[in-house]
């Protein structure tokens, strides 16, 4: 027994000592029957030396296609000979070279568009591909027609003819049969409200399937706020049906950011309310509703109050009613009420209309008129007309990319029993350009004129604040006609934390005291998620074009908005 273990353990130690002494690199060569230039040979040699000789057969047989591949389609390998006891030679024939391949296409399978993509010439029925790019060039026309609802299409080439320096074919569609969207699921979330499937994302029965467009579909319900995907959408095929399958789970997205105070008035001894409350009420019915209820007070110097309710799809349409009242008052000059209902109809996902009316009461609560003041009571009556498109990205902080609003307001206005014709245009825009996953830059412009042949200053715009030009106090310039460009420069140090750098340009005029003035100002932000809630902090200084930098007009910015 002792033997045969000593005998097996020596047989193990000699081979072993054999493939150590006699374990040796295999190269190899190429040679054809034309001279094969430098490029060509560093593109067949993906390896030139090899640890045995079944390795060195592999890269011998693939050498072939890869020729094939190259336009070479006569090309064989002749011979593989044995030079040394560590180098081959391969001997391939090459033939005739083909440069290219004409395919000619059937023009309801796609269109001249579509193959403008894989080729740089294209006719009403051929286009041309090069032999190196023809495999990728296929299999992007395959993930077309993919797109557009066949599913299962596959592409070959058939009825190849060789001509002189080229290959004619047709190319040939196999499974062609279009997909499309039968049935719509959602596990999870029983009640989510289904017209943000039709309209918001844009999920419709009917339409071709496109797993493309199903997965940006899905990141757009991701952005909604009170939904959230669990995991990515799947899709059912049976022979005659298509069927989709949404997983979400119901988010809470009530926002609450507000600090309060109490204090006397020194001259009426009455208590006064200091602060402000943002408060908004959405989708707790599971409708997609929203309430909205904004109050801000500096004591007495303004007073400001808003209240909005939106119901979208009404009657799973794409028609929707919004309300809104807003009191505005001005220490013990004027109060200014004003009330919009409108009705919207969504175009498609990304665009909607809107038309309704807007109404302004205002009374001048001054005991004795202040020469040059222009406060009077009067009443507005306003047709309103308006449209938006919004553009999303798969962003937690920042999930709108792109925002265009545009609404007119044609009506009089009525004081002392005069009536005058008015017009009020408000354009709103705003685009992140995303340099790369850290850096963006953002821009907005938000334009706003009165166009009437008298002016009250009640009925002017007010703006100023962290929500038009920063570095000045909330609402405290007016003005018949402003612009304002936000700009901001974006660092995203991670997806709960950014800084901001803020530059802040504006012109308005008042035509009551003929004034024509611009206004600048400059400053750095942050936001950061915190369990609390999205932390906002600004701190901006602004000043008007012939005005020295003062420190004392900085303004500190700070928000702390909680979802609940």
């Amino acid at each position: 027994m002792k033997q045969i273990l000593y005998i097996f353990l020596y047989l193990n130690i000699y081979t072993l000592f054999h493939q150590g002494i006699f374990a040796q690199q295999l190269y190899l060569k190429f040679e054809a029957e034309k001279t094969i230039s430098q490029s060509l040979r560093d593109s067949l040699a993906s390896e030139n030396s090899f640890v045995d000789y079944l390795s060195l057969k592999k890269e011998v047989d693939t050498t072939a296609v890869k020729l094939q591949r190259f336009g070479y389609l006569q090309a064989n390998l002749e011979q593989l000979s044995k030079l040394n006891d560590s180098t081959y030679l391969a001997t391939y024939y090459f033939g005739k070279k083909f440069n290219y391949i004409k395919v000619y296409y059937d023009t309801s399978s796609f269109s001249k568009k579509e193959l403008q993509q894989i080729s740089e010439e294209v006719t009403d029925n051929y286009f041309i591909l090069n032999f190196e790019t023809a495999e990728l060039a296929l299999q992007k026309l395959n993930a077309i027609q993919t797109e557009t609802g066949n599913a299962f299409a596959r592409l070959r080439l058939q009825n190849i003819e060789i001509q002189n320096n080229y290959l004619s074919a047709q190319l040939g569609t196999e499974g062609n049969v279009t997909r499309t969207l039968d049935s719509i699921v959602i596990k999870g979330y029983d009640k989510f409200p289904r017209s943000y499937l039709k309209y918001f994302a844009g999920i419709r029965k009917g339409k071709p399937f496109s797993k493309k467009k199903l997965l940006l579909q899905n990141a757009i319900i991701d952005n909604l706020g009170f939904a959230k995907s669990t995991k990515a959408p799947e899709v059912l095929f049976r022979e005659e049906t298509t069927t989709a399958y949404f997983y979400l789970e119901k988010q809470n997205n009530n926002l609450f950011d507000g600090i309060l105070g109490f204090a006397t008035d020194e001259t009426t001894q009455r208590l006064q309310l200091n602060g402000y409350i943002n408060l908004e009420l959405n989708n707790n019915l599971n409708f997609g509703e929203q309430f909205i209820i904004n109050y801000k007070a500096d004591g007495d110097e303004q007073q400001n109050f808003r209240a909005k309710v939106t119901m979208p799809y009404l009657l799973k349409s794409p028609f929707g009613v919004g309300l809104e009242l807003k009191i505005f008052k001005r220490d013990s000059t004027f109060v200014t009420t004003e009330q919009m209902a409108q009705v919207s109809y969504q175009l498609n996902p990304v665009s909607t209309v809107y038309a309704g009316y807007k109404g302004y009461e205002s009374s001048n609560l001054l005991d004795e008129a202040l020469a040059g003041s222009a406060i009077e009571d009067y009443q507005s009556k306003f047709a309103i007309v308006g449209g938006s498109v919004v553009l999303r990205q798969e962003s937690a902080l920042f999930p709108k990319k792109t925002e265009i609003l545009l609404q007119t307001e044609i009506g009089e206005r009525t004081r002392l029993d005069i009536s005058e014709n008015q017009t009020r245009a408000t354009l709103l825009i705003n685009h992140i350009f995303n340099l790369n996953s850290n850096n963006a830059v953002y821009l907005q412009n938000s334009t706003s004129s009165l166009f009437s042949d008298t002016y009250l200053t009640n009925e002017l715009f007010r703006f100023g604040g962290i929500n038009s030009i920063r570095g000045f106090n909330e609402n405290s310039i007016d003005a018949s006609l402003f612009s304002v460009l936000n700009t901001e420069y974006r660092y995203i140090l991670d997806q709960g934390l950014y800084l901001h750098s803020i530059i802040d340009l504006g012109y308005f005029e008042n035509s009551i005291l003929a004034v024509k003035e611009k206004l600048y100002s400059f400053g750095i932000g942050l936001g950061l998620q915190t369990k609390g809630g999205l932390l906002r902090f600004n701190v901006a200084n602004g000043n008007s074009e012939n005005q020295e930098f003062r420190f004392s007009n900085t303004k500190i910015h700070l928000s702390l908005t909680s979802k609940f």
